[in-house]
């Protein structure tokens, strides 16, 4: 119950704090950044897969 009352008090200005809304904000931009993250990493991957590919082709023929 107090959590509710700080958070609510935080909510309407009468104390300084992070609000509901912020949080929300920051949680959702949390999770966006991690799956750029990991997109980053595949494409990384993948670069590097291809690039290594096509230095064997080059080799053989």
């Amino acid at each position: 119950m107090r959590n509710w009352t700080k958070q609510q008090q935080i909510d309407t200005g009468k104390r300084q704090g992070t609000t509901t809304d912020e949080r929300e904000e920051l949680n959702r931009l949390r999770r966006e950044n991690k799956v750029l993250k990991e997109e980053r990493e595949v494409l990384r991957k993948a670069t590097a897969f291809f690039a290594s590919e096509e230095n064997n082709t080059r080799r053989r023929g």
